[in-house]
């Protein structure tokens, strides 16, 4: 394989990103770094750090919208497919990298590049979410991956980047490792380390303290259409406002926070801290109105697809052939989940207090009720129970052994 000459970098104006660029040129021989940024909604100011790329060597420096179709293409589908990795994070991070992936690759085909590389660690999972999302897309780019080969520490690369002109203001106060977009923040590292130590509140930034949400609970009704989140309190919305207006109501009552030990794909534990309080949100109500709008052997059969295609996701696999036929299923779920839910916020929790659906309701009344409206035949019970537990009594009949303490 021969050397690249032209490579497209994921940029994200940190440390180890803004080193690779002269590294790439001095270790690799690389005549031009072209730094791809990517603006998921993170509300960051992205014209200094497209400046930035270029005061490192960067040749060309470019920043791409991709706020849209990160919540249309990735988000929502993640909310049909109720989406929670080890039934608790709901992927905010790990749903960023194929579409940075598949950027990179468009990026590189535009350009003429013939490689593309990225800053993640031989540790983390993004590596992987990058390296097999670029594989799958582009199986002829090279992929470069200097903080993964360099070896050196972080003191060492911040020396090496201020060796190459790049200045690196570093705060003892903030030891976190923090990544952002729409959809949420993940925070790592410095004391969270330790997983005894409970996260202080100046790790938080989209999410109030319990102490501080208002005392007064609020109740909102999130309206969906074929699975989608279409409305918050009978206001129509796009995607992204919609979320972000998720965000900051179930975020003003301190909902969406989660601490957990989480098993990364290299195989190692590691101690997270997420703030998803729009994302959750809307997940928690999905659930709730597909549990009114889906037979209960669709339920079940979906409750495990969720699972697989939660790890498919957090594992770097979205564009394999299983993820691709996982969604097949879901989507075909979706066309009668339609109706609305009603939460209620209050300190920390999302409760749901109600839900409905005009068009898509398998709950009838007359069959649930016990009063004098009662349609159900309660005769038919007995010939169910009786067939229902035939193969329980063939059982033990054929034990013969009926000593109820063992």
């Amino acid at each position: 394989m021969g050397l690249a000459k032209r490579v497209v970098l994921a940029y994200s104006g940190g440390v180890d990103t803004s080193v690779c660029i002269p590294y790439l040129k001095k270790e690799y021989g690389i005549n031009e770094v072209v730094a791809f940024a990517a603006d998921l909604g993170q509300g960051d100011e992205l014209e200094p750090i497209r400046k930035k790329a270029l005061r490192a060597g960067a040749t060309q420096s470019l920043v791409g919208d991709l706020v849209q179709c990160f919540i249309k293409e990735f988000a929502y589908p993640a909310i049909r497919a109720n989406a929670l990795y080890e039934g608790r994070y709901p992927l905010s991070t790990a749903l960023a990298r194929p579409l940075i992936a598949r950027e990179l690759v468009s990026v590189a085909r535009k350009v003429g590049a013939d490689a593309v590389a990225h800053g993640c660690t031989g540790k983390g999972n993004d590596q992987v979410r990058f390296d097999v999302a670029i594989g799958a897309l582009a199986p002829d780019l090279k992929i470069l991956t200097p903080a993964r080969e360099w070896g050196m520490s972080r003191e060492e690369t911040i020396a090496y980047g201020e060796g190459c002109g790049i200045t690196t203001p570093v705060s003892k106060k903030s030891p976190y490792s923090i990544d952002l977009n729409l959809l949420g923040r993940s925070v790592e590292a410095g004391p969270l380390e330790d997983p005894m130590v409970a996260p202080l509140e100046e790790v938080f930034a989209m999410t109030s303290s319990i102490d501080d949400a208002p005392d007064q609970c609020q109740e909102i009704e999130i309206t969906f259409e074929e699975g989608n989140p279409v409305a918050i309190d009978g206001k129509e919305l796009d995607p992204v406002s919609l979320i972000r207006l998720a965000n900051t109501i179930a975020g003003k009552h301190g909902f969406g926070r989660i601490d957990i030990i989480e098993n990364r794909v290299v195989g190692i534990k590691s101690r997270e801290i997420y703030e998803t309080p729009g994302l959750l949100l809307l997940i928690r109500a999905h659930q709730e109105i597909e549990s009114l709008t889906l037979s209960a052997d669709v339920l079940r059969l979906k409750s495990q697809i969720e699972r697989q295609w939660s790890d498919l996701v957090y594992q770097g696999l979205w564009f394999s052939p299983l993820k691709d036929a996982l969604d097949g299923f879901i989507d075909r779920t979706q066309g009668y989940v339609n109706g609305l839910v009603r939460i209620r916020l209050h300190k920390g929790n999302a409760t749901v207090i109600g839900r409905s659906s005009n068009t898509s309701s398998l709950y009838m009344p007359d069959m649930a009720t016990y009063g004098c409206n009662d349609q159900f035949n309660h005769r038919a019970a007995e010939g169910f129970i009786y067939i229902w537990g035939l193969p329980t009594r063939l059982w033990a009949s054929a034990r013969k052994t009926f000593d109820i303490d063992n």
